[in-house]
């Protein structure tokens, strides 16, 4: 049986191979994913005012939003070496649905913090997005691949800070009470769920080679070399590598999901917005997912060129340190315009050291890729979960910011603690330059390289 190989090239706009199906699946399943995950977050206001919440009840909401992700994305890594990311991700998809739509039902604080707890599960949708691009593409485009699958999807974060206020106001129009408005509008992102559960079985491919269970029947060995499960997770939970990405993606993408879950009652309570200029401001947050995190998986991949593995972690401690100092920056804004600036400023940072980060990690251990993807995406959950306690320590978020700042400033030195055996560096420049021979014996009209992604 001869193999089909990974893809050496991102040809932006077709759907004609495995490779480009997977890719564009992965992203947008992931971009419903957060979108259903943070959709309630910008109508926090009106579900404040419905429940009667105090800060403390707010406080236990975001937590929970967060909390479960952790488990699910150190089980689904494993799950997706187990069971490919086809069926990992449609059953993600579907059963997601269930509790967003359900939702809309509850009654009391108590059932909306466990639906709360329960849509969190899908957060583990990033695991599988970038678990699908990395066994679809090659060591030269596979940072940009993976960068750009995991920002263009986490824009949903950002799509739903904008969009959900006005589907609310569409609700409402039609006459509709507030009480009854919020829990209509949650129809819509569980519907676009199921949608694309459907298409993900439908057009979706584990690998290159095709489906896992026909695969491992015929005697075909997958790139992991194993069955998945358990395994798989035990050879990546000994490498320290993982666990110090676990804690510099907890400082970047954690950071990320407690600003989606804050910033548009920050924005009413700190500046006295309106729900929609707050929408819109926390927004522009979630919309820097569009470019930014591609764009750190881009650079990644061309200073991998030049200088190797040890490039790609220099980038990493770079991005985070700017992060840090922009959390303090924002932290000491007294002005919405200024905190605006500062957030879009450490924004760019943040989601620029969340596509440098899984660009390195598909070069951590092979091996062992889902439980290395898992264990480190479960530490973005895990920093999203210490900031939601520190904040509820604290009682400010400003404050909180401003500690937060000096913690990802502090996290970046792990970045750099990152290092490789001079073997290990030369294997993966060796799979380098074959994945660059390989793009360069194409027709060149066949895609786009991949620093052409980030002007396509």
């Amino acid at each position: 049986m001869k193999q089909m190989q990974k893809a050496t090239r991102i040809d932006l706009f077709s759907l004609a191979t495995p490779q480009m199906r997977a890719f564009h699946l992965s992203w947008l399943a992931f971009f419903v994913c957060f979108f259903a995950w943070f959709a309630l977050a910008p109508l926090m206001p009106v579900i404040k005012t419905e429940f009667g919440l105090s800060k403390d009840q707010i406080a236990n909401i975001n937590i929970a939003a967060v909390a479960i992700t952790i488990l699910t994305r150190l089980i689904i890594g494993p799950l997706c070496d187990k069971f490919g990311p086809r069926r990992t991700y449609t059953a993600l998809l579907a059963l997601g649905a269930l509790p967003v739509i359900g939702i809309a039902l509850v009654k009391s604080y108590a059932g909306f913090l466990f639906l709360r707890l329960l849509i969190g599960a899908i957060g583990a949708s990033f695991v599988i997005t970038q678990y699908h691009t990395s066994v679809m593409f090659a060591p030269n485009v596979v940072g940009t691949a993976n960068a750009a699958s995991a920002g263009w999807g986490n824009a949903g974060g950002g799509v739903t800070q904008s969009l959900m206020p006005l589907v609310l106001a569409a609700v409402l129009s039609l006459g509709v009470e507030q009480t009854m408005g919020w829990r209509l509008s949650m129809l819509v992102p569980g519907a676009l769920m199921l949608v694309v559960a459907v298409l993900y079985w439908r057009y979706g491919q584990d690998c290159p080679q095709g489906d896992y269970k026909a695969l491992r029947a015929q005697g075909v060995e997958i790139e992991s070399g194993k069955k998945g499960g358990w395994a798989v997770f035990k050879a990546a939970a000994a490498n320290y590598r993982v666990w110090l990405l676990f804690i510099t993606y907890g400082c970047c993408f954690g950071i990320e999901l407690f600003v989606h879950n804050v910033a548009a009652s920050y924005y009413v309570d700190k500046f006295s917005l309106s729900l929609k200029a707050a929408g819109f401001a926390a927004g522009s947050f979630g919309l820097l997912a569009l470019f930014a995190r591609a764009l750190g998986g881009i650079i990644s991949d061309r200073f991998a060129r030049v200088k190797g593995l040890d490039a790609r972690t220099l980038l990493l401690f770079v991005l985070m340190l700017g992060e840090g100092i922009g959390l303090l920056w924002f932290s000491s804004t007294t002005t919405a315009a200024m905190a605006v600036t500062a957030m879009i400023a450490f924004g760019l940072c943040t989601h620029m050291a969340c596509g440098a980060t899984y660009a390195l990690v598909p070069f951590i251990d092979r091996k062992s890729l889902g439980g290395v993807a898992g264990i480190v995406g479960a530490g973005g959950n895990a920093g999203a979960v210490a900031a939601g306690f520190l904040m509820k320590g604290v009682g400010d978020v400003q404050h909180t910011f401003a500690i937060l700042g000096i913690f990802v400033t502090a996290a970046s030195l792990c970045a750099i603690a990152v290092r490789f055996s001079l073997e290990h560096k030369s294997r993966e420049d060796a799979l380098y330059r074959q994945a660059l021979a390989e793009r360069d014996g194409e027709p060149m009209s066949v895609g786009v390289r991949a620093e052409e992604v980030a002007t396509a």
